[in-house]
């Protein structure tokens, strides 16, 4: 029982000790300080901070075209069936998958039955007709016939000339011949099938010109006009390149775009329908500097920009906007026309903070920059945290 005692005594001696300690802790505790007061304070410190170390290089601005890029596909101009107009057997087709035709050669050929013989027909009555014509004109001279006897007879020789057009016709209409020069896409006919008016023979195309076909959001078609220049990068790697002849007056309901088409030449037909091409269109001419994408950072708002240096070696952020994509690098604007660029160790610091600078490059130099001479410049020929300088 005495021991419980005991363990229980030394128990309310410990919580009371450290109920009295908090006291004494709480009047050591500063007095609260307001939020003013506690900007000072970081200010002084990150002015009493070592400044940080970072690389640079000064870049210049130079004049670039805006493009509007494009995902689209070629697409051939027009692609016909060719039918017949007559009913016959196909006698022959001279031309197989594949073929290049021009404009006039012979597709399919159909039977001439009796065409012939109704054509041989036809102009004699056309023959006899313009005899009755003739001799009505001189009985009227002479005061033999009557207006009424010509009119019948002039009309007469009208109806023969007719017949013999339509003869003429259904003689030339057996060869069934190309509208344009293309190539024979499909075949619908072989020798011995019989066709119908309105029936296929084959399927031609017209491959040149070629269309590159594509839309552009409403915010770009105001920029894009008819005979401008559009360039084209194929799905192989080939370049094209031709002027803008349409531009659609009504956006897709869906996607709220318009269509646009590009003519390119295709004499060769090389270029075949429905590969897919991404073709630029250039719109607007504008200061633009070449930086890479690794250096691209976002703000609070997610806003893409660059962080640069002014000329009191203070850190800033700028939003750009990407002008076009190049092999080596993206042309941006929105920077000054001569701007230091953070290169190296961009994201160890903030907009408003004051740091050291190693330039990548002696001979382009920060504008508001010490000469050679100064300690700063010699910090190129150092090791630095950042690592040795090897240049670029």
């Amino acid at each position: 029982m005495r021991t419980t005692y005991f363990t229980a005594l030394v128990i309310a001696i410990a919580l009371a000790a450290w109920l009295v300690s908090g006291q004494w802790n709480s009047s050591e505790l500063p007095e609260h300080t307001t939020l003013a007061e506690q900007n000072r304070e970081s200010t002084v410190k990150s002015e009493d901070r070592t400044p940080t170390r970072v690389r640079a290089r000064v870049i210049h601005a130079e004049p670039q075209f805006q493009q509007v890029l494009v995902r689209g596909k070629t697409e051939n101009k027009r692609t016909v069936q060719v039918r017949s107009e007559i009913a016959g057997r196909v006698v022959e087709r001279p031309v197989e998958r594949g073929t290049v035709v021009d404009e006039g050669d012979l597709l399919c050929r159909v039977s001439v039955d009796d065409r012939i013989a109704g054509l041989t027909e036809a102009q004699e009555a056309l023959r006899q007709a313009r005899i009755e014509y003739q001799g009505s004109l001189e009985l009227k001279e002479k005061g033999f016939q009557s207006e009424t006897a010509i009119a019948q007879t002039r009309a007469r020789l009208a109806s023969a000339q007719a017949q013999v057009k339509r003869r003429q016709l259904d003689v030339e209409r057996t060869r069934i011949r190309a509208p344009f020069s293309g190539i024979v896409e499909d075949l619908h006919q072989n020798v011995g099938d019989y066709l119908t008016p309105g029936a296929g023979c084959v399927t031609l195309v017209d491959l040149d010109p070629m269309l590159l076909i594509g839309r552009v959001s409403e915010r770009d078609v105001l920029n894009v006009t008819l005979a401008q220049t559009a360039t084209g990068k194929l799905s192989d790697g080939r370049t094209v390149s031709g002027p803008i002849t349409f531009i659609g007056q009504q956006s897709d309901p869906a996607t709220r775009t318009y269509a646009i088409e590009v003519q390119i030449p295709n004499s060769d037909f090389m270029l075949r329908s429905g590969i897919t091409t991404e073709f630029s269109i250039p719109v607007n001419e504008v200061m633009a500097q070449k930086i890479s994408p690794s250096l691209f950072a976002l703000d609070d708002e997610g806003q893409i920009g660059v962080r640069t240096i002014n000329e009191r070696s203070v850190v800033e952020f700028y939003i750009v906007d990407m002008v076009r994509d190049d092999h080596d690098g993206v042309w941006v604007s929105g920077l000054p026309e001569v701007t230091t660029l953070i290169t190296v160790g961009q994201e160890l610091v903030m907009p408003g903070e004051t740091v050291e600078i190693e330039f990548e490059a002696s001979l382009e130099m920060h504008a508001e920059a010490p000469p050679p001479q100064s300690s700063l410049s010699r910090t190129l020929s150092v090791e630095t945290p950042l690592g040795p300088y090897t240049g670029h």
